[in-house]
C-alpha cells in the first residue's frame, strides 16, 4: 500500500471530491478515482459512497479517515526529516501571497532564491483568498493585516506602512490638499475591501487620531493597479510603502501627508508569515523563511 495513494485518500475526504484533488495536482479527476477505487479493493471495504452531487465516507471509511490521516501525516514527516539530514533542502515548496505582494516582493527574489536552492521546485500560488492551507497542502503563507485567531504559527515578516499618495501631475491640475479634512474634494482612488473604500484614518505627531470620509469614481481591488491609475493621475491613492516605495524616491508619486501615520484599518499592521501549527517546519519551509527575512526588511 503505497503512501501516495493513502495521502490521495486523505485529500478527497477533507476536499470533497476527485475533481478538486485532480485540479491541485494537475491530473486528470479519473486517475484520482481510479486510486481510490484500487485502494478500496485492496482493503476490500467501501470507503466512500458516491453520488453525482458529492461524495460520503461509509460507516467503515470514518473508521479508516481516522486512524489513517495521523499516520500519513506521521510518515509525511518522517521523510521531510529524512531528506533534511542531507542539508539541502528537496521537494516542492508550496507558498501563497496576494497578487499585489507577491508580485511586488516575492517574485524579484525568486532567481536568487533558486541559485542558492537548485534542488527546490517553487509552486507560488498568488491570489487575494486567504487559502486554507491545509486543505491546499501550503507550506507557507505570507499574509497582510491583521490575522485572525487560529492555530497556525505565526512570525512577522514586516511592518507596513501606508501613505496617502498622488502622481505630480494629478496635485498640479487638481491642488495639493492641505490638511486631511481636504482630501473630500479630491477624487480618491478606491479599494473594495471592508474599511478602504469609505473613510481613511489620520494620526498627527501629537497623536490626535480623524476619520476623513473618501469618495471616488474608480474602485479595484488590485493593488498594483491602484498605484498605476495614480501614477498616471487620476486621484489620490491609500498605498502601502512596500509598492511605492521606489516611486516616492523616483518622483512618480508624491507622499500628500508625510507627518500623518495614516491607515484605513488600524495603525498597527504587517505582513506575516504563516504556515501549519506542527512540531516539525521542513528545512525547505525554514530556509525560505530565513531568506525572505534577510531580503526584505521591515
Amino acid at each position: 500500500m503505497e503512501l501516495s495513494v493513502l495521502q490521495t485518500f486523505v485529500d478527497v475526504v477533507k476536499q470533497g471530491s476527485f475533481a478538486a484533488v485532480a485540479r491541485e495536482r494537475n491530473v486528470d479527476p479519473s486517475s484520482v478515482s481510479r486510486a481510490i477505487t484500487g485502494l478500496e479493493k485492496e482493503l476490500g471495504i467501501r470507503l466512500l459512497q458516491r453520488t453525482t452531487r458529492q461524495l460520503s465516507l461509509t460507516e467503515a471509511g470514518v473508521t479508516y479517515f481516522q486512524r489513517i490521516e495521523p499516520l500519513v501525516k506521521e510518515m509525511q514527516q518522517a521523510i521531510d526529516v529524512a531528506v533534511d539530514i542531507s542539508g539541502q533542502p528537496k521537494g516542492t515548496l508550496r507558498v501563497t501571497a496576494s497578487v499585489a505582494f507577491g508580485l511586488k516582493s516575492i517574485v524579484p527574489l525568486l532567481p536568487n532564491f533558486r541559485l542558492i536552492y537548485p534542488d527546490l521546485v517553487i509552486d507560488l500560488v498568488l491570489t487575494d483568498t486567504n487559502v486554507d492551507l491545509f486543505a491546499e497542502h501550503i507550506d507557507l503563507a505570507i499574509r497582510l493585516g491583521l490575522l485572525a485567531d487560529s492555530t497556525l504559527i505565526v512570525q512577522q515578516l514586516l511592518q507596513t506602512r501606508y501613505s496617502v499618495c498622488a502622481s505630480p501631475q494629478y496635485l498640479k491640475q487638481s491642488g495639493y490638499p492641505q490638511c486631511p479634512s481636504d482630501i473630500t474634494n479630491h477624487n480618491c482612488l478606491l479599494f473594495p475591501l471592508a474599511g478602504f473604500r469609505s473613510k481613511w484614518k489620520f494620526r498627527d505627531i501629537e497623536q490626535n487620531e480623524s476619520e476623513i470620509l473618501v469618495q471616488g469614481d474608480t474602485i479595484i481591488s488590485n493593488a498594483i493597479a491602484l498605484q498605476q491609475c495614480a501614477i498616471t493621475g487620476m486621484g489620490l491613492a491609500l498605498l502601502p510603502h512596500w509598492l511605492i516605495d521606489d516611486d516616492l524616491r523616483n518622483g512618480k508619486l508624491v507622499n500628500v501627508f508625510p507627518s500623518y501615520d495614516v491607515t484605513a484599518t488600524e495603525f498597527s499592521t504587517a505582513a506575516w508569515l504563516v504556515y501549519p501549527s506542527r512540531a516539525y517546519v521542513p528545512l525547505k519551509v525554514r530556509v525560505f523563511i530565513d531568506f525572505l527575512k534577510q531580503a526584505i526588511s521591515g
